[in-house]
């Protein structure tokens, strides 16, 4: 047995690696692939298309007259309130309104048992007609004095006797007409109404009950009653801001609250606006030293009763003389840490960030002291797509910016 020479035996090791008639297509595919792939390493990458502009919307500034207006937090006061309490005590028959209601004024609230004062009354009325009585035989005997005085039958003593006892006759009339006259006034004060017009609170005494009745205040309380309409609301000024007002008021161009009824316009919680009006109708006479505030009043229409006494409310009193000013929609303002700014798009559709100074909110609308111009372009809408310094596709506003909220 021969082992075979080392040619032979390199031939049969490599006889796999011959190319068959199915290998043949499979490497010319990745010989091409290859190629393009060499091919395409010498060329750059093709760019990224650039994003479209952003949509927004923009609007003018709204220029118009304006006037501004100072908010004060208010309290809501009665103009009237009553502590409706008896004037002669005794136990109450009879409670005759409802908890809470409107009452009118003369409207019967509680009756008190009259049958004690009715009794004084009668009494008092006997007297009367007893003192009646004494002065007609006081006048017939005084008569008949003068009659004979004539005749000298009677000394002058005796007539100016008959005088004098026809006058406490008639003193004694007269007293006894008074307490007439107040046992019938005594009868009517059991018959509690009501002192004026507006709403009742609960009734604190119930039928069968004693009260107390005096005219010095001592008297047992009943209920109470407030008037609605009109109504006060109080609220207190600041100093800087009373000194910005006798400033305009010595430059002509805001009339003083002491001598002027200025308008006043009332928000209630729970409103975006004001809902009542009303007038300033009282400033007091010197400042809170221990606040630096001044106490003012104004007086305002509640017809439908909807404000109670005790109620806050927001109270903006007229701040200055109209004036032209530009307003923007509030929504477009942007906060850029201490400073209050706006995106304006220029000629050129790019986005400027604009600093403004602020005014007062009017009708819904923002007024721009300082920042802007009639024809600049403020983005009321889309300011989150908005960038400085990158074009936008800018589109006019639908409705007005000048409109009413």
């Amino acid at each position: 047995m021969t082992e075979p020479d080392g040619s032979e035996q390199f031939v049969k090791r490599h006889d796999f690696v011959q190319p068959g008639p199915c290998v043949m297509p499979y490497a010319i595919a990745g010989l091409l692939v290859a190629a393009f792939a060499l091919a395409g390493c010498g060329q750059p990458a093709s760019q990224a298309s650039a994003p479209p502009p952003a949509p927004v919307t923009v609007a003018q500034p709204v220029k118009r007259t304006v006037t501004d207006w100072d908010e004060f937090t208010g309290r809501f006061e009665a103009v009237e309130e009553v502590q409706v309490r008896p004037r002669v005590g005794g136990f109450v028959n009879s409670v005759e309104f409802q908890d809470g209601a409107i009452v009118r004024q003369g409207d019967l609230l509680y009756v008190i048992d009259p049958r004690p004062f009715e009794a004084v009354a009668e009494q008092a009325d006997g007297q009367l007609s007893d003192a009646r009585a004494k002065v007609e035989l006081a006048k017939r005997e005084l008569d008949r004095g003068l009659n004979l005085v004539q005749t000298s039958a009677v000394s002058e003593q005796a007539v100016d006797q008959r005088r004098q006892a026809l006058q406490a006759a008639h003193a004694a009339e007269t007293q006894a007409a008074g307490a007439l006259k107040a046992a019938r006034l005594n009868i009517e004060f059991t018959h509690v109404t009501a002192p004026l017009t507006g709403r009742v609170s609960r009734h604190l005494v119930s039928p069968g009950n004693l009260v107390q009745g005096s005219d010095t205040g001592t008297s047992t309380l009943l209920t109470s009653i407030v008037a609605l309409d009109p109504i006060y609301v109080y609220f207190d000024m600041d100093e800087a801001t009373f000194i910005k007002y006798s400033k305009l008021w010595f430059e002509g161009r805001r009339p003083s609250s002491r001598d002027t009824a200025n308008p006043v316009q009332v928000t209630l919680a729970g409103e975006t606006k004001p809902s009542h009006e009303g007038t300033i109708n009282f400033l007091d006479n010197r400042l809170d030293v221990s606040t630096g505030t001044l106490r003012s009043r104004a007086v305002i229409k509640n017809t439908d009763l909807s404000i109670l006494p005790g109620q806050f409310g927001r109270v903006r009193l007229i701040g200055s003389a109209p004036y032209e000013a530009l307003l923007i929609p509030d929504v477009a303002v942007a906060t850029d840490q201490s400073r209050k700014i706006v995106f304006v798009v220029k000629p050129d559709d790019t986005v400027e960030a604009r600093p403004v100074v602020l005014g007062p909110l009017d009708e819904g609308l923002r007024v721009i002291r300082d920042g802007l111009k009639a024809e600049d372009r403020v983005i009321v809408n889309g300011i989150q797509r908005a960038r400085v310094g990158a074009k936008v596709a800018p589109q006019t506003a639908q409705a007005p910016a000048g409109g009413k909220s």
